[in-house]
């Protein structure tokens, strides 16, 4: 507010100015993801850029209310452009900018100071982290079969020593044994089976350690190979039933009864908000002030309790 009042009164004192006109406009989402760079945020609207700009001076403030020029994490060009660079939460919130320029009326020489005001809301955001649900089916001889048991046993081993190496690992398996009735078959005793592929085996912080900064692209990485590894095993049983085996054995994988969902989660302090945050559905956006994720929760809560004023709050 300070340096809005020293301004005016600076421009009142220009004799050369006869009056000044203020416009401002709708504030613009951005987000800009965590530890990167923000894209450049232009202080001129798309008519503005293409006409001629006199005596153009640009006044940037941010979310702390403090002017942007200077600042050791701005990169603030001539132009009015303005980065922000090595973006974390805790620089989110309203960018201003304020454009002075002249009109100067060719005949008389008279001055107009024209004021434009941008606002750009920017927030940090994180990609989710993946986790796949995993289902599939085994063929077995009756639901009371004591080898049931130890078969799905066997495979939770398998599966994990698949994946290892990943630092991803199997949780939440299980099944249960149903009796199925098909078309012109007769009745079938299946296994029904689900687990989820999760990314956070023991060691994964190893793992994330060795990046400078973050590591989520690299973790969904390793789910998705783990993913693919999983199914590839899969694929291989109904190779190997129908060319490996002469009689088949007592419990066999179903053919095509692989199914795989995708399960989104982030990071403390994110969370994802369809309707406010639309342009980045997808994204983990930072938690607003007066909210706060203190888990890996896809939605962030409200705090009843006292008011939050920052982004990004982990806890209440």
């Amino acid at each position: 507010q300070l340096t809005w009042n020293l301004y005016f009164v600076n421009l009142i004192q220009d004799k050369h100015v006869r009056s000044f006109t203020l416009f401002s406009c709708i504030a613009v989402n951005v987000y800009v993801k965590i530890f990167t760079n923000s894209p450049f945020l232009v202080c001129m609207d798309l008519a503005l850029s293409q006409e001629e700009v006199i005596d153009p001076n640009y006044l940037w403030i941010g979310p702390d209310g403090k002017n942007l020029e200077g600042q050791i994490y701005t990169n603030l060009t001539e132009t009015g452009k303005l980065m922000v660079m090595g973006f974390k939460e805790s620089m989110s919130g309203a960018y201003t900018c304020t454009l002075s320029h002249k009109i100067i009326e060719t005949d008389t020489q008279d001055e107009t100071e024209m004021l434009e005001a941008y606002k750009f809301m920017v927030y940090a955001y994180r990609e989710p982290d993946y986790t796949y649900k995993i289902s599939v089916r085994f063929t077995t001889k009756e639901c009371k079969l004591v080898a049931n048991d130890q078969f799905f046993e066997e495979l939770k081993k398998i599966l994990d020593n698949i994946i290892s190496d990943l630092a991803c690992h199997v949780i939440d398996p299980s099944y249960k044994c149903h009796s199925v009735k098909r078309p012109k078959h007769s009745l079938l005793h299946e296994l029904f089976v689900s687990f989820q592929v999760n990314p956070f085996a023991p060691g994964w912080q190893e793992v994330c350690n060795q990046l400078p900064h973050d590591c989520e692209d690299a973790t969904n990485m390793r789910v998705q190979e783990a993913r693919d590894r999983i199914e590839e095993f899969f694929n291989r049983q109904t190779y190997a039933l129908k060319h490996d085996f002469q009689t088949l054995p007592t419990i066999h994988y179903v053919d095509h009864s692989f199914e795989v969902t995708r399960i989104d989660s982030c990071r403390p302090g994110f969370g994802k908000n369809d309707i406010t945050h639309n342009d980045c559905a997808s994204c983990c956006v930072v938690c607003d002030p007066g909210t706060y994720s203190p888990n890996n929760e896809v939605t962030c809560r409200t705090c009843v309790r006292t008011q939050i004023k920052q982004y990004g709050a982990k806890s209440c």
